[in-house]
């Protein structure tokens, strides 16, 4: 299996597991908790009664292990068979128990959730604290952060849980834009990416008659932008944090075998391989030309031309500006010849 059928078949899975944990989540709500807590004042009670806790990630963080052991078994199944000179064969194995790999999917799973969660916190607190500000009443305030119930499909929609802080903002200001009848803010706004189309026509024309978007109707368009955009969250946690995990389980995969004597560090080589897509990162192309001709040592560190050290793509502490939306990876070029040599002499000794 390719690694591109590895990022096909768990990235769905991983985008999944994190919308059904923010489903479950909303299903839970109960709006009278939020909306009592609201009347007091107490916006940490309110931010507190949603119960976005890290403990409601479990799926998310067992697909994501799937992938990550996925990637190490498939790194290793694609190494060739190495035969010494007295017929002695090197067997590879990934154990997803080594404890460096489980530091490692330990790290991974615990900085995803708790990004997810104080990221969710603080996009919970603005949200509350905007909506009573605005001197709205509060449940209008609850139930725009945490959504409404459709009452065909009972299931909240709309709303700010899963989303990011980032998205939060650049929604509210969309919101603005429409219920001010901004129309340089209701131009931006149809350009979104994540906008529904449908409202395109209800907007152009008041932005033809240089009006206000009506409140019931701006209400329906945000909350299909709010969904839209929780849909994109978990598309990118999705791709990322599956290419995390692949990526980091074949570099640990190679480092396995180091450690039990199989190969050597000196006999490992890596390569830096760009993804050809469309809107490539000029740094990245530059890499991959400037170490196509000969890799580099497995313990040095890749060089981005901003000066970014990055060991292989989406490593652990990569910054986002080189990994949201990254579709690079490594190639391990491996001196087998050396490698089989090697423990036939050390045999022989």
């Amino acid at each position: 299996m390719t690694f591109d059928e590895l990022l096909q078949q768990y990235d769905p899975r991983v985008a999944a597991a994190f919308r059904a944990a923010i489903a479950n989540i909303k299903s839970h709500i109960v709006l009278k908790a939020i909306v009592e807590r609201l009347e007091r004042g107490d916006i940490s009670g309110a931010v507190s009664a949603v119960q976005f806790e890290p403990e409601a990630f479990a799926e998310l963080e067992l697909a994501l292990s799937e992938a990550f052991n996925a990637g190490g078994v498939n790194m290793v199944q694609s190494l060739p068979a190495v035969v010494a000179p007295d017929g002695t064969r090197v067997l590879w194995h990934f154990g997803v128990r080594n404890l460096e790999a489980e530091r490692l999917l330990r790290e991974q799973l615990v900085t995803l959730v708790t990004n997810i969660t104080a990221d969710q916190q603080q996009s919970l607190r603005l949200g509350f604290e905007g909506g009573l500000a605005k001197g709205q009443n509060p449940t209008r305030t609850a139930l725009d952060v945490i959504g409404r119930v459709n009452r065909i499909t009972g299931k909240r929609e709309g709303g700010y849980i899963g989303l990011t802080s980032r998205q939060v903002e650049f929604i509210d200001r969309a919101k603005a834009n429409l219920l001010a009848g901004d129309v340089e803010g209701m131009r931006a706004y149809l350009d979104l990416k994540t906008r529904d189309k449908r409202f395109d026509r209800t907007v152009a024309k008041a932005i033809r008659e240089g009006r206000p978007v009506e409140a019931e109707m701006v209400r329906k368009i945000i909350m299909r932008l709010s969904d839209k955009n929780l849909l994109l969250r978990g598309q990118t946690i999705g791709l990322e944090e599956t290419r995390t995990a692949l990526l980091t389980a074949r570099d640990n995969a190679i480092r396995q075998q180091i450690g039990a004597g199989k190969i050597t560090e000196q006999e490992v080589l890596k390569i830096w391989k760009h993804s050809g897509s469309e809107h490539p990162r000029m740094q990245h192309v530059e890499m991959a030309a400037r170490y196509k001709a000969q890799g580099i040592p497995l313990e040095q560190p890749f060089v981005a031309g901003d000066g970014t050290l990055m060991m292989y793509p989406h490593a652990p502490g990569v910054p986002a500006r080189h990994r949201i939306g990254c579709k690079c990876r490594v190639e391990y070029d491996i001196d087998y010849l050396a490698a089989g040599l090697r423990r036939y002499r050390a045999r022989a000794a």
